[in-house]
């Protein structure tokens, strides 16, 4: 008996000396082959608090973000750009950062110097997917060397192919994973407005700008809680149309009145 129990104390010590091992190293498989800080990363997106939301139509895209909280310190200006989760990469690609908002605007501002690489050497505008998997290339190194932490963020990448003329989104994770998507939902409660999105968008994948934009609002109405006093978001929109990618700061509420629009000017 007394072999047992000290058998199974060493086994015990063992485990225990070894899993800290696989938790803190960057880039060593655990024998369950994962590689725990890349789970941490994903995980951590979340942390913010913010629920991001992304619809694809038939000639448009569609963004939505929650509006960073405004902070403890009142002497903050929260209008300024270090709040914002949306960057224009250049006139026809945006980006959406859902996660730690300086990852993101370092991350965004890597991507416009490639995107203006990429226009300076083959002369025309970097399409979307191909940013979306530079990104991801980004991404899958910071996995693979110690001395770098993955991405806290999930990246949105969306604009209208120059060649092909439609719109495109893709999603860009912190193992570096490149997915295009006909609508998506990412950070806190993001499953909630995937099982929204798949619902509403059965059988009815090609909606107009309008049908887009509502889409994409009602699946982040959908996991606010109730509160009067409306939610500060952030859209971004890019049409076949008007290939510039344009964004606005608007409050949504609840309950909104109906064919109310959130972007002034838009959907005539």
């Amino acid at each position: 008996m007394s072999g047992s129990v000290g058998e199974s104390s060493s086994s015990r010590r063992r485990t225990a000396a070894k899993s800290p091992r696989y938790d803190r190293s960057i880039t060593v498989f655990s024998p369950e082959g994962r590689v725990f800080q890349v789970d941490y990363a994903r995980n951590s997106v979340k942390l913010e608090g913010i629920t991001s939301v992304a619809v694809r139509g038939a000639d448009s895209v569609c963004v939505i973000t929650q509006r960073t909280k405004a902070p403890a310190d009142p002497l903050l200006d929260t209008a300024d750009p270090a709040f914002m989760h949306l960057f224009q990469i250049t006139e026809r690609l945006g980006m959406l950062a859902t996660g730690m908002p300086a990852d993101g605007r370092a991350l965004a501002q890597q991507a416009r110097n490639e995107a203006a690489g990429f226009r300076y050497k083959w002369g025309y505008e970097m399409p979307p997917k191909m940013l979306a998997q530079w990104l991801g290339d980004r991404a899958q190194v910071r996995t693979q060397h110690a001395g770098m932490r993955p991405y806290r963020v999930v990246a949105t990448v969306v604009g209208i192919d120059e060649e092909k003329g439609t719109p495109e989104l893709f999603t860009c994770d912190p193992a570096g994973q490149v997915l295009g998507h006909k609508a998506t939902s990412v950070g806190l409660e993001d499953q909630e407005a995937i099982e929204f999105l798949e619902e509403a968008m059965a059988g009815n994948s090609s909606l107009s700008f309008q049908e887009t934009m509502e889409m994409a609002v009602s699946a982040l109405r959908h996991v606010l809680e109730d509160n009067n006093q409306g939610h500060d978001i952030e859209v971004g929109v890019v049409r076949k149309n008007y290939p510039t990618f344009r964004t606005v700061l608007r409050r949504i509420y609840k309950n909104p009145l109906a064919g109310q629009n959130i972007l002034d000017g838009e959907g005539q």
